[in-house]
């Protein structure tokens, strides 16, 4: 009995000598009103701007006014259950993402959560969402394409990887569309895609995953969704944990794909949150830092020294085609060019609805395959040298026979331009079509069978002249000796095709 007493004895001594104090110290705050998703707190003073904040019930709510006697925050979650009094509790963290591979396939909220039902995502790696872009230093010239697999934009409007390219137009004017097929165009270039849904229906996200899975674009893609039902401050983090999630692949040298669609959606989620939160508003209504939302955004697109890169695919919606107005001249001051959707043209079945007078890209060019870069030259004067001609055609009957001859020739460059939805094109197979058109092989192929005569070229050119396509797309620009074999190949093809 004893022995036992003295065991339990020397027991209790070691755990005495083990025992160590843990002081959890933490803010507490208490709840002094709450309503459309906003909560004012008081208590807490050592908050930071941006800190998650923990509520009761497992809602969470984010610090962004800190005032002198307590602190704006918005709610990122449900806030029937929360009351007057209740305790709030600071985290001493900036909000947080998961990040990783285990993310590709998947789609996810603005908090990085799960919402395909495939189940929870497992990954211990996580960023905060707000951080500061990358130095003038640890950047390098973008000098690396991007193909978008639409003729109309990587002959005339090229984007590079690292670029910030703005897809701004009307509603219903094939936006989404351009940067959906340019993800599905990613297939075999090894560049990880990522598609932020801001405020849009949760059936139309739904679609969209739908046909990137259609595509096989899933496997290397991952969707982040702010549904329009959803509260502005989730619609507002939305696109910071994309760009967030985006930057651990780039870190890893990876090339990264991101679509915001669209930054319209997402600037009046922010100031929704603004005029709630009792900030001041400005021009339309806009808080004055809503350019600086935008700008601290866009630039975490990057090309970085170490490698890896984000190329970032803005969305904005116009109204009426007025793009002098206040979000789409700001994002446009951002960008480093534009694709600009013309309503007119959608209408007139020119699809994609370019317009290659407005649009601009001022850093693609550096990054154009070679071939292409010869090429698009006198596509683009031709292009433009119509449009006046076409417009001055309408006033006059009467027209010379050179002037016939270039309105035809138009004709077929707009013919050319056009192509459906979910078919990106090849590189290669674009530049041996746009040098058919250019150089007057087209001029005797009826409009109507232009499409199949297009078709059955690139066919052509894939089964008889593979080395030839190669080197377009890896070789070192258009040499006398390929100009004669592209002359040749077209002319060899002609010679057995037959039309519809």
């Amino acid at each position: 009995m004893n022995l036992r007493a003295a065991e339990i004895s020397k027991i209790i001594k070691e755990q005495i000598l083990q025992y160590e104090q843990k002081l959890e110290v933490r803010d507490i705050g208490t709840v002094l009103q709450v309503g459309d998703g906003i909560a004012r707190v008081h208590g807490i003073d050592n908050a930071m701007a941006g800190e998650l904040l923990e509520f009761p019930n497992e809602v969470y709510g984010m610090a962004l006014n800190l005032e002198e006697d307590n602190i704006g925050c918005v709610l990122l979650g449900d806030d029937s259950s929360i009351v007057e009094g209740d305790i709030v509790k600071s985290t001493g963290k900036i909000v947080e993402v998961p990040v990783g591979e285990e993310l590709i396939g998947r789609v996810v909220n603005s908090l990085g959560q799960a919402i395909d039902g495939k189940g929870t995502i497992h990954t211990n790696k996580s960023r905060p969402i707000e951080v500061k872009a990358s130095g003038v230093i640890e950047r390098e010239s973008v000098s690396q394409p991007l193909q978008t697999g639409y003729k109309a934009i990587d002959s005339m409007i090229p984007i590079g990887r690292g670029q910030r390219e703005l897809i701004i137009g009307d509603r219903q004017t094939g936006k989404s569309a351009i940067a959906i097929d340019t993800i599905i165009n990613q297939k075999e270039e090894d560049v990880i895609c990522i598609y932020v849904a801001i405020g849009q229906k949760a059936s139309t996200v739904a679609q969209v995953v739908g046909k990137l899975e259609e595509h096989g674009a899933m496997d290397y893609s991952i969707v982040v969704a702010a549904t329009a039902s959803e509260l502005s401050p989730l619609q507002y983090i939305a696109p910071y944990s994309g760009v967030t999630i985006a930057e651990y692949f780039m870190e890893k040298g990876k090339d990264v794909l991101i679509v915001y669609d669209d930054l319209s959606k997402h600037a009046v989620a922010y100031r929704t949150m603004s005029l709630l939160l009792k900030r001041s508003p400005g021009r339309e209504a806009y808080p004055g830092d809503v350019f600086y939302l935008h700008s601290r955004l866009l630039e975490r697109a990057a090309k970085l020294k170490a490698g890896g890169s984000i190329t970032a695919l803005p969305i904005i919606e116009t109204q009426a085609g007025d793009i002098s107005a206040y979000i789409p001249t700001n994002v446009i001051s951002i960008t480093d060019g534009q694709i600009f959707l013309e309503s007119e043209l959608f209408f007139a079945g020119v699809r994609p609805a370019v317009n290659p007078g407005i649009s601009v890209s001022r850093v693609g060019g550096a990054a154009q395959i070679k071939a292409m870069k010869k090429l698009t030259g006198p596509l683009r004067i031709e292009y433009a040298q119509y449009k006046e001609l076409a417009a001055f055609a309408q006033f006059g009957s009467d027209l010379d026979e050179g002037t016939k001859a270039q309105l035809e020739k138009g004709e077929r460059i707009v013919e050319l331009l056009k192509q459906d939805q979910y078919s990106p094109m090849k590189v290669e197979h674009q530049a041996i079509v746009i040098y058919a058109v250019t150089n007057d092989y087209t001029k005797d192929i009826p409009l109507d069978q232009f499409k199949e005569f297009e078709k059955q070229l690139i066919g052509f050119a894939d089964r008889q002249y593979r080395e030839l396509l190669q080197s377009i797309k890896e070789g070192q620009g258009l040499t006398d000796e390929m100009n004669s074999q592209i002359g040749e190949m077209i002319q060899k093809f002609k010679q057995g095709f037959k039309g519809i």
